[in-house]
């Protein structure tokens, strides 16, 4: 899910807190290995890639992000942890022009749904994949199975009508359906798409105040809010707030969520 404030950071820790319980989920799959030279799409503040980097100790990382400040919070990171065989590059991973056949491996943490040309941003990404190379990336499931979107939802449209839940722009979960995945990686040179669910939860934050300012900051959510009148937008957002309070526990709110481990290498190599 996108957030309108590009703070990779905000309120409550930002996407690497949200996402917490995923990351050893995606370090499993991903595999990596010592001398990988590995390739993070869609890095964000870099916490996957400065993992991958710690790892591949006689490889390499580099992470890959559209949002600047996201970009220069990730280098400060890794410079405050010392990492040598790292870097960060604010640039579009569907037309940047990567060193061709450079890395071992190709990962991503939600960082791959919001292609405009997803054939060809693969095949982008592809062609900077060594014979052999992998792809492994995780991204959400369909809307219905992950709470968060639900609760969402439903609270704006119990406000302002169905309407006001309609989902405009880039779609997070536009990679859901295997069949349609196998078809995108396929066109893109990728053979052998391997679906593995995933069932975690997310984390919205400490407290219900904390976990609203976060929810208000999704693209989706401020854009359907800046639609309605004042009146229904606080009513909104009283509904939001309602339902974040049943999902408070002792340690914060959390969501259900489910995902896919999406792998595959690309065609012809192994």
């Amino acid at each position: 899910m996108r957030h309108t404030t590009g703070d990779p950071t905000p309120g409550t820790g930002g996407y690497d807190a949200e996402l917490q319980r995923h990351d050893e989920v995606l370090r499993r799959a991903a595999g990596v290995r010592l001398d990988d030279h590995v390739l993070d799409i869609g890095c964000g503040a870099g916490q996957t890639t400065r993992e991958a980097a710690r790892t591949a100790r006689a490889g390499s990382a580099l992470g890959i992000d559209v949002s600047a400040p996201a970009i220069e919070r990730a280098r400060g990171l890794a410079r405050a942890e010392g990492l040598r065989n790292i870097a960060f590059a604010q640039a579009d991973a569907q037309v940047h022009r990567f060193p061709p056949e450079r890395f071992d491996l190709a990962i991503s943490r939600f960082g791959t749904m919001f292609f405009d040309d997803p054939v060809a941003a693969f095949a982008n990404v592809g062609r900077a994949l060594r014979p052999s190379g992998r792809l492994v990336m995780m991204v959400w499931r369909a809307p219905g199975l992950n709470a968060w979107d639900v609760t969402i939802r439903r609270s704006l449209e119990a406000a302002a009508g169905q309407a006001a839940g309609a989902r405009g722009g880039p779609d997070p979960f536009s990679l859901a359906d295997p069949a349609a995945v196998r078809e995108i990686l396929r066109g893109a040179g990728f053979v052998d798409a391997e679906f593995t669910d995933v069932h975690e939860q997310v984390y919205y934050g400490p407290d219900v105040a904390a976990a609203l300012d976060w929810v208000r900051g999704f693209t989706c959510t401020s854009e359907a809010l800046e639609r309605l009148d004042p009146t229904t937008a606080a009513r909104a957002v009283e509904n939001l707030s309602g339902a974040l309070a049943e999902h408070l526990t002792g340690e914060g709110v959390w969501f259900d969520s489910r995902a896919w481990i999406i792998a595959a290498h690309r065609a012809g190599t192994g």
